[in-house]
């Protein structure tokens, strides 16, 4: 790197645990991302304060304080890295960091420095261990020489680790010379004024806004919802979780398309956990239409020092809209909108399946979302690959509409998003193409009997459909992809269009426990294994191809789609402007086009595919009753032999 350094497997520290990620320093300042995605922190130069190194068991810890006051721990250096980035902060970002050295003594006497929000119990002059007073909940005295500190009850607090600090305790003896006391006042007393000043004691603190009887979907239930200063709380019948702002990396407002509600999630790194089970993703659904008004219970001057353009005193709108513009302003995070896809029916995802539950699948600018349960968050950046798969529950009427989308990402996760209708295709492979992800399946070589070619084909639909033979051409050109030959070769050398092993109810999985009985039979009979012939291939072994369906000459033809017409009408155009332009980037630009139109410019098309399809049901009904009619009498003349 030219300006700055990187460093992998840096961990970030806290109470929360030690989370790897990947951490960036250059002129403009500091940056950690967590590995897998989730959190990510970013410190610009001008909010920096002061930068420490410390040695610590195995590796060195990089302390960095901010403006706001709060102090961050990266720990996994190296020896060397260290002179390499004192020199340069040094030189670019005018930072001294300094040395600190821990006390690894065992003593648990010292004394207590207090900088900013954070405190540091010192051994002599070096440091045992320190912690943020912004993480404690109540402090008490006990007795007249012990000071107690209690820490917030954070739900998500240790969701990564089995133990997580809930108290701390100090002897301050009567002879301490550190905090004086006097007449009325002892030295734990002094102590505890000055923790009492710093930390974010919440005892009697007023939730800023409260929301009640909100339907969660995850973790279920109706809750009443309380944003407080610092901190989410939701309360129901059985359950009460308590997180802390910090604790918060994105929030996502998705509505529904053609429905009364709209989803917001509140996405949370460490997450939640209720017994064994965790939750990475709070699941919030409100009424679309509900209007609400409220007031905030923050004073003027706390609004115009703390929350100056970010907050107001009082918001009245739809009730996901006012919720989600104060949580956005008390927690700092960002809020994610639907993007530019839009499905066949102009909303924002598409229906699916995920294991064994109905949802949709939210294709969004920088990921995939599947809600309500499992809420599933794909980046694509995590993505490995795509591949459009034939449906593979039903018989071939239900299979025909249908079709699966499997995401297999980088660890070697997949994801298999089943039952999603045939209508959807073109604008989700325009969408994820678009993204340059790859899709696996795109150019498999065996044309119109498998790959994406399949998710397609419709033996009932005479019409001519540009995208779909544009699909065709890439899956039979000689100089497609090799690292999708390579795939192709490894993962289905059998010839089988599709493998969806991953599912419940797939025909490979079927197959694959008929398989299994069959190799116990084998295994435990004397008789001589027989080789049971596949399906579909002759005693030669060369696959066996089904006749195909002879047409009627005299059957309507299909009607076109809008898009259809479209392509028509601009595809001379697009082959003047472009000669040299193959027939496949032409479908691909003419898909493109479509997707950036208005509904006002695609009305036209979508009127002259609505005066085909009504002379496309005309005809049909005369060709059925054309049909019908041959039927009867040649039934009758059966019977007269």
């Amino acid at each position: 790197m030219t300006d700055g350094h990187l460093f992998n497997n840096i961990l970030l520290g806290g109470r929360a645990g030690s989370n790897p990620g990947q951490f960036k320093v250059y002129s403009g300042g500091l940056a950690w991302k967590r590995q897998g995605g989730g959190k990510t922190i970013e410190i610009e130069k001008s909010d920096l304060t002061s930068v420490t190194w410390m040695k610590v068991p195995r590796a060195y810890q990089l302390g960095v304080r901010t403006k706001d006051g709060l102090f961050y721990k990266f720990i996994g250096f190296r020896e060397q890295d260290v002179s390499n980035l004192t020199n340069f902060m040094q030189k670019n970002m005018g930072l001294s960091p300094d040395e600190k050295q821990l006390s690894v003594s065992g003593q648990n006497w010292g004394g207590v420095d207090i900088n900013g929000n954070m405190l540091t119990f010192m051994v002599g002059s070096k440091q045992a261990f320190e912690v943020s007073l912004a993480d404690v909940s109540q402090t008490q005295m006990q007795g007249k020489t012990d000071v107690l500190l209690e820490f917030h009850v954070d739900d998500t607090t240790g969701g990564n680790e089995k133990d997580s600090l809930m108290d701390l305790s100090f002897h301050v003896p009567t002879s301490n010379t550190q905090f004086l006391g006097d007449e009325n006042r002892t030295a734990a007393q002094v102590l505890w004024e000055t923790i009492m000043g710093v930390a974010d004691v919440d005892s009697s603190e007023e939730a800023v806004v409260t929301f009640e009887g909100i339907a969660i979907l995850t973790p279920r239930g109706r809750y009443s919802v309380e944003l407080h200063l610092s901190f989410l709380r939701l309360q129901g019948q059985a359950n009460d979780f308590k997180i802390q702002y910090s604790s918060i990396v994105r929030l996502f407002l998705l509505p529904k398309s053609n429905n009364p509600h709209t989803i917001v999630v509140v996405t949370l790194d460490p997450p939640i956990r209720k017994g064994q089970t965790l939750y990475p993703h709070i699941v919030i659904q409100f009424e679309t239409e509900a209007v609400v008004e409220r007031n905030l219970a923050l004073s003027r001057e706390v609004l115009a020092e703390k929350y100056k353009d970010r907050l107001e005193e009082s918001y009245k709108g739809l009730i996901h809209e006012v919720f989600t513009k104060v949580l956005r302003g008390l927690s700092g995070a960002k809020v994610t909108r639907p993007g530019s896809f839009r499905s066949c029916q102009d909303g924002y995802a598409v229906k699916s399946s995920l294991k064994a539950e109905d949802g949709l699948l939210y294709p969004l600018e920088k990921g995939f979302f599947f809600l309500p349960k499992p809420p599933t968050l794909i980046l694509h950046e995590e993505i490995e690959f795509v591949e459009f798969e034939r449906h593979g529950a039903g018989g071939a009427n239900i299979s025909s509409h249908y079709f699966d989308l499997l995401v297999k990402l980088k660890n070697d996760q997949e994801h298999l998003f089943r039952n999603i209708q045939r209508s959807e295709y073109h604008n989700l492979f325009n969408f994820i193409n678009g993204k340059n992800l790859k899709i696996m399946n795109l150019g498999d070589g065996q044309g119109a009997s498998g790959g994406v070619t399949a998710v397609l084909r419709d033996t009932d639909d005479d019409a001519v459909d540009p995208h779909l033979e544009r699909i065709k051409n890439q899956a039979g050109d000689e100089e497609s992809d090799e690292e999708d030959e390579d795939f192709v070769a490894d993962k289905d050398d059998s010839g089988s269009p599709t493998d969806d092993s991953g599912g419940e109810d797939s025909d490979a999985s079927q197959s694959g426990g008929e398989k299994e009985k069959l190799s116990k039979k084998e295994a435990s009979s004397s008789k001589p294994p027989v080789k049971r012939k596949p399906k579909g291939r002759d005693e030669e072994g060369s696959e066996k191809r089904k006749p195909k369906k002879k047409k009627d000459p005299n059957a309507p033809k299909r009607a076109m789609t809008p898009f259809m017409y479209f392509s028509m009408a601009e595809r001379a155009n697009m082959k003047n402007k472009n000669p040299d332009l193959p027939t496949t980037e032409i479908a691909k630009k003419l898909g493109e086009m479509w997707q950036k139109m208005t509904g006002e410019e695609k009305q036209p098309y979508i009127q002259q595919s609505q005066v085909d399809k009504k002379r496309y049901e005309k005809e049909s009904a005369v060709y059925r009753g054309a049909s019908a009619m041959d039927v009867d009498s040649g039934s009758g003349g059966d019977e007269s032999d």
